[in-house]
């Protein structure tokens, strides 16, 4: 390593969660401490293409008049290179390689599939470049609902009941899932299997809907899982890693996501869009009993996926205490307002002290298996 660690900041992707990437690698980029660390902006395009874009267009990107930034379409194309000296990322002009630099840790701030699924993480792991966040394991088994709920479910936690429809499933045996689904209490709640926030889902609250609604989903993920719904109170929990401690992490104090619709929930539009949708009280109103059974199941939830560096567990609390995980997001959204870094900020952690804390755990990482 140099003294200046080089941070390469991945942004952008093809997934629906494209402009949400923009805005968290603005909000990055902001809180950098630049004495400590050299930055490089590696956008992805939502055609593919990677292409190195300059500091000052990522530090401009924000949502103007309910229109959120996307990486435009490069004229030439960024290449990763693996060499002698460690990892390099150059833009590639006709034959010539320009604008070289060496990248000693890779902050991916891509959310959805091909980004935080284990895809991109793949990649880096060929390539010898340490990186920020979860491995390729604990970012694809998180990146699917399904498979999530199942290690969850091998771990002893508990979660709230649900069905699945996969391709082959809805295509070949449609009235099975119908009927799987008949038997949830309703409402439930209808969401791409391998998306995040929020896109694609549909509150239903009557049997005849399911189908439209599942439909709707497939048109963002051909897997589709059907939730029931539970009357709780949604409770956040942020966790980072720390392999010198005997839970193998830390968890944030809590947060309360609190829709102000009625009828609503923590959709797209109220997230990003709606200032006036959902309200975030940070510290949750909860008596000390729940809070620390709550974060304890958060750092079993995060060494049960086997998460690294980072992650966001999201819980469903009933009004009879009982306590279900709703997911665990390993890459959470990230711009300074986003929850997973509110939390730490109520326990003392400035944004800019979780950015950095989070690149040098990741520079401090071995490479290869772990």
């Amino acid at each position: 390593m140099t003294e200046r660690t080089k941070v390469a900041l991945v942004f952008g992707g093809i997934s629906p969660e494209h402009s949400i990437s923009c805005l968290t690698a603005a909000s990055v980029l902001g809180a950098i401490d630049r004495s400590r660390y050299d930055v490089v902006g590696i956008g992805i395009s939502k055609s593919g293409r990677w292409s190195q874009v300059p500091l000052e267009t990522i530090a401009g990107y924000r949502i103007v008049d309910s229109v959120a930034p996307e990486v435009a379409e490069p004229d030439d194309d960024a290449v990763w290179m693996s060499t002698a000296e460690g990892c390099e990322v150059a833009t590639r002009s006709g034959e010539a390689l320009l604008d070289v630099h060496g990248v000693d840790v890779a902050f991916a701030l891509l959310h959805g599939p091909f980004g935080e699924d284990g895809t991109i993480q793949g990649l880096f792991e060929m390539m010898g470049i340490r990186y920020v966040g979860c491995g390729v394991t604990s970012s694809a088994i998180g990146m699917d609902k399904q498979f999530m709920r199942q290690a969850f479910e091998a771990a002893g936690l508990p979660v709230g009941p649900y069905v699945v429809a996969t391709d082959l499933r809805w295509r070949h045996r449609r009235q099975e899932v119908l009927d799987e689904v008949g038997q949830l209490t309703f409402p439930v709640f209808v969401k791409p299997c391998r998306g995040g926030s929020s896109l694609g889902i549909r509150r239903v609250a009557e049997p005849d809907a399911v189908a439209e609604a599942i439909e709707y989903a497939r048109g963002f993920d051909p897997k589709v899982i059907i939730e029931q719904g539970i009357d709780a109170r949604e409770i956040e929990c942020a966790v980072i890693g720390n392999p010198d401690v005997p839970a193998g992490c830390e968890a944030s104090p809590l947060g309360e996501v609190r829709v102000l619709a009625e009828g609503g929930f923590y959709d797209y539009e109220t997230k990003y869009f709606d200032e006036d949708g959902a309200a975030l009280d940070i510290p949750a109103r909860l008596d000390e009993e729940t809070a620390t059974r709550i974060r304890e199941l958060a750092c079993r939830a995060f060494v049960a996926l086997d998460c690294e560096g980072l992650a966001r567990v999201d819980f469903f609390l009933t009004p009879d205490g009982e306590v279900f995980i709703n997911e665990a997001n390993t890459m959470p959204g990230f711009t300074q307002i986003s929850m997973f870094p509110s939390l730490w900020h109520a326990s003392g952690m400035s944004y800019a002290e979780l950015v950095g804390r989070l690149i040098d755990m990741a520079a401090a990482r071995q490479v290869g298996l772990r």
